[in-house]
């Protein structure tokens, strides 16, 4: 398939993995009622265990790059993968006061396995090669995966128990570091080689040297924030205009369903297009989606914000994460895929808290205030597409050549 003309074979053997255990990942969605249920906790300690495990995911996703920049991707994602899995096959055994502990540990490491897997695709693609649509490809088998999980994840709950779950999503999880143990080369291949060099300059250091991607990731983090309220208060809103909860499904249906079948012709399309233009737009129409429900939540206005929200995701997420990939220098591309994957996920903890309790104070308020702050980020990349990068930097400080790899707009050449 022409789309996927170019992308190495390892990459797309990870897309692969990443499909099948996404398929077995549906444990999340479920966790509140499982905790509420079964195990009879009360909604507030439910909530609790439910934010120190999104924490826990978040944190991983930010801190999982250091791992395999030091100790290499592949291990990273093995023992990550590992540590995971064995806490989930245990947790239905676990007494409540162990959850508060265990749950943030899977959790964590779900989140290194995330960083790991972005990291293993960026150093498995030749820089300027087929970067886009390898990251295209991986987040379209995810997302395929995400599309099955639930649905088998409820079958498992009502014909077996909750239980079966975690044990499902556990030993799923172990066979997905089994395969990846299997796909990847052991040793002599930037999968399995540390990246640690004591002499290179800090990450501090070469994020300074790179503003753009300071920018980008700032940005990313302020519309995750507006994003993911469609997980959150969205349904509440539509609830109180006196819409059912089917309306709502079919909204998240409408948004698996564009980015299933438009994300990898779109970043086949648009390979040449430079990369900080398109995040920009991208981000641009998750603010106009947002701003579509101001002036009322009627059907057509639900889904016209649906459609806008879902084509600026497939603008801006792949191209925003190859981005990255590119601008990294060799020895801290985990780190560099570890701060964009924590930041690509931070809603997850921030959105709904931050998303409630504006709209229990000011409900008026939320869509303007998200439309304004999707807008804003979109703004500040497409400004962004003028700061130098390393290259440009020396060459303005009249200490060496232009470097035209540190161009931070340059559009890759796959």
């Amino acid at each position: 398939m022409g789309m996927v003309r170019g992308v190495p074979r390892t990459v797309r053997l990870l897309a692969l993995g990443a499909f099948l255990n996404a398929v077995v990942s549906f444990t999340f969605v479920y966790l509140f009622v499982y905790l509420v249920g079964p195990r009879g906790l009360t909604v507030t300690q439910a909530g609790v265990i439910s934010g120190v495990g999104g924490i826990g995911l978040v944190a991983g996703n930010f801190t999982g790059g250091w791992f395999g920049d030091r100790f290499g991707h592949r291990r990273a994602l093995l023992t990550g993968a590992c540590v995971s899995g064995a806490a989930l096959v245990v947790l239905p055994a676990l007494p409540v006061a162990a959850l508060y502990a265990v749950l943030p540990v899977a959790q964590y490491a779900a989140g290194v396995v995330r960083a790991a897997n972005a990291a293993l695709v960026a150093v498995s693609v030749p820089e300027g090669g087929s970067r886009r649509q390898s990251f295209a490809l991986t987040r379209f088998a995810s997302n395929g995966g995400f599309a099955v999980g639930p649905p088998l994840g409820a079958l498992v709950a009502t014909r077996f128990s909750y239980d079966w779950l975690f044990v499902a999503d556990g030993i799923g999880t172990l066979l997905f570091a089994l395969y990846a143990a299997r796909i990847l080369p052991a040793r002599g291949s930037a999968h399995s080689a540390p990246a640690h060099d004591p002499d290179a300059p800090g990450l501090w250091r070469e994020l300074r040297a790179r503003p753009a991607v300071l920018v980008l990731l700032a940005a990313i983090v302020l519309v995750d924030l507006v994003y993911r309220q469609q997980y959150s208060t969205l349904p509440v809103f539509l609830a109180d205009h006196g819409h059912s909860t089917q309306l709502y499904g079919w909204l998240l249906a409408i948004n698996g369903g564009v980015i299933l079948c438009l994300e990898l012709p779109a970043a086949h399309v648009l390979r040449r297009r430079a990369p900080l233009g398109l995040v920009g737009a991208g981000l641009l129409l998750v603010g106009l989606g947002y701003a579509v429900l101001i002036p009322g939540a009627g059907v057509l206005f639900a889904v016209t914000m649906m459609l806008s929200l879902t084509l600026g995701e497939i603008l801006y997420k792949t191209p925003a994460t190859a981005y990255v990939a590119d601008q990294a220098p060799g020895h801290a591309q985990g780190r560099f895929q570890s701060l964009y994957a924590g930041a690509s996920i931070s809603g997850q903890v921030l959105a709904p808290p931050l998303g409630a309790a504006l709209y229990a104070a000011a409900p008026a308020l939320l869509w303007p205030l998200c439309a304004l702050l999707a807008a804003g980020a979109g703004a500040a990349v497409l400004a962004a597409r003028r700061l130098p990068g390393p290259g440009e930097r020396a060459r303005v400080a009249g200490k060496g050549p232009h470097v035209e790899t540190g161009s931070p707009e340059r559009a890759p050449a796959g």
